[in-house]
């Protein structure tokens, strides 16, 4: 099971959007996926086709020890990946957390419980460096950072990295960068391009080749409570999360192949 944050601090840059749809594209190429919305606006949720208001169990019910995760999963229907819902409600476990006793391994700790039924989980996070985006950083095993390419994206993605760096120093050694997503991207403005460059160039394979266009289809799909995948299969924004998928199968089983053969190496030696 890999356990992905969807994450960045600045808001608007497509960290649900990303979720939504590349678990809808997942699922498609028949991986198990978990979708967590931790998000107190709970668009994840609603994107996914569920209708918030009537939800009586909720990712906050977890967070504050009443329910287990599965308790909590619901399926998306079409999307054909699970939900672990989120509504207002949320808001609420910042100040019920503060005095608890391992606050920032809440979801580490319910997700162990959920190994063997997922290929995947992504977790949507709030725009904001608060108690509950930490739980999830603390669970994760890497972040996926969506960005805009614009001048104030690098400022905001500094601050992410040296947060990424606090947790993995006190909380998740084992957390890392999976990979940065261009979003919103339109091909014809210089500045983004120029934005594009200068990621390409300090991250160098950590930037996806997968690049999100602006796109209306995609733009649409929430509306409709639906991935775009299912609303219109056909749009580029559709493809090009079904690509961003596919490149990230084939990165892991690159992975697991170099790991594979680093293992024989030593056990030859």
């Amino acid at each position: 099971m890999r356990i992905l944050a969807i994450t960045n601090q600045k808001g608007g840059v497509g960290k649900t959007t990303t979720c939504v749809n590349l678990a809808a594209s997942l699922a498609a190429t028949k991986r198990r996926v978990l979708l967590i919305d931790l998000d107190p606006q709970g668009n994840a949720t609603t994107g996914s086709g569920l209708d918030k208001s009537v939800l009586k169990r909720t990712v906050y019910h977890v967070l504050i020890g009443q329910n287990s995760l599965q308790e909590v999963t619901v399926s998306s229907g079409e999307g054909k990946f699970d939900v672990v819902p989120a509504n207002r409600e949320l808001a609420g476990a910042e100040v019920e957390l503060v005095n608890e006793i391992a606050r920032e391994t809440r979801l580490k700790v319910a997700l162990a419980e959920m190994t063997q039924h997922y290929d995947y989980v992504l977790i949507d996070c709030p725009p904001a460096l608060n108690l509950v985006t930490v739980n999830a950083l603390t669970a994760a095993h890497a972040v996926m950072i969506p960005m805009q390419c614009e001048y104030y994206a690098l400022e905001g993605l500094s601050d992410l990295v040296n947060t990424i760096k606090k947790v993995r120093a006190h909380l998740n050694p084992g957390l890392e960068i999976e990979g940065l997503l261009r979003t919103l991207f339109d091909n014809r403005n210089m500045l983004a391009q120029q934005v594009s460059a200068e990621l390409s160039q300090h991250f160098g394979d950590k930037v996806y080749r997968t690049v999100i266009p602006r796109n209306v289809r995609l733009a649409e799909a929430p509306s409709y409570g639906m991935p775009v995948l299912i609303y219109d299969r056909a749009s580029k924004g559709a493809q090009a999360y079904l690509a961003l998928a596919g490149e990230m199968i084939n990165r892991a089983a690159q992975q697991k192949a170099k790991a594979d053969k680093q293992l024989n190496v030593q056990e030859v030696e």
